[in-house]
């Protein structure tokens, strides 16, 4: 199934895709996409899209999920990504938050914060967790996954690295993580580490890789994060991003307003985002 919101910010309704590609109203069905409904994704395969109403007219698309209860990272998991940003392979997974208030729709405008000269782009695999997970082994960690979404971990380079304190300050202005525009649920993604990743910049490709890629997998990334913490339904995991940031670029390269992202997982779906002056 793929599995969305649309209409007005704060307003928004769930549908799904049907087998041409237009929106279902799913709403008398799932009222809210939010990770406490996740777990009961289960019933609603036996639904023919084509029973449900149709949209002629969706209008936007809100982010794929109306409510997480967090947001993890995983950082330099692609190895050329480590390379360009002069950092060794990490021997284990790098994580760390976005505070949820940064959640966006995959086609609003991403805000660059007052005073940000480094506000930068991350193509990046979503995870979404499906059930609770505590001390999962490897080889049950896939179960664990509800779906899989597009995200942009936009990042604010400054406030990340030359001000004190973790990564979060430079990860969670509001805008800064479009998800979606769909949740795809897992069984429609047989093997999440053989997925084209890309990123557009005003029609130039900077970032193109694969999750085959990937230094930790999906399975051992939410193995591993389930060693530490007790993951819950609705919780995403962005699973890193390739080279070719704007911070590894020599000369470095940000974003400023009128600049546009297409950001791009195979089967996932596309976004598309342009950068805003914050008011």
């Amino acid at each position: 199934m793929k599995l969305l919101r649309y209409g007005a910010e704060g307003a928004e309704k769930t549908g799904m895709l049907d087998a041409d590609g237009k929106v279902r109203d799913l709403s008398a069905h799932l009222p809210d996409l939010s990770g406490a409904a996740l777990a009961g994704l289960t019933d609603l395969r036996d639904i023919d899209p084509a029973t449900l109403p149709l949209v002629e007219e969706p209008g936007r698309i809100g982010a794929c999920l109306s409510t997480v209860p967090n947001f993890f990272c995983v950082g330099l998991n692609y190895a050329l990504h480590a390379k360009e940003s002069g950092l060794d392979a990490p021997s284990e997974p790098v994580l760390f938050s976005k505070a949820t208030s940064a959640l966006s729709g995959p086609f609003d405008p991403v805000i660059i914060p007052r005073g940000s000269e480094k506000t930068d782009w991350e193509v990046e695999l979503g995870v979404v967790i499906g059930r609770a997970a505590h001390y999962v082994g490897e080889d049950e960690a896939l179960d664990c996954v509800a779906g899989y979404c597009t995200v942009n971990d936009v990042s604010e380079r400054a406030y990340q690295i030359e001000r004190l304190g973790q990564w979060i300050k430079g990860k969670s202005a509001p805008s800064f993580a479009p998800i979606g525009p769909w949740l795809v649920t897992a069984d429609e993604v047989p093997d999440p580490q053989a997925l084209d990743v890309s990123l557009m910049l005003n029609g130039e490709t900077v970032q193109s890789s694969n999750t085959s890629d990937m230094i930790f997998s999906v399975r051992e990334i939410v193995s591993y994060m389930s060693q530490f913490m007790k993951l819950q339904p609705g919780d995403i995991i962005a699973t890193g991003t390739p080279a070719g940031v704007g911070m590894g670029m020599n000369p470095q390269r940000f974003l400023k307003p009128g600049d546009v992202m297409e950001v791009t997982v195979e089967g996932l779906g596309r976004q598309r985002q342009e950068a805003v002056a914050a008011t």
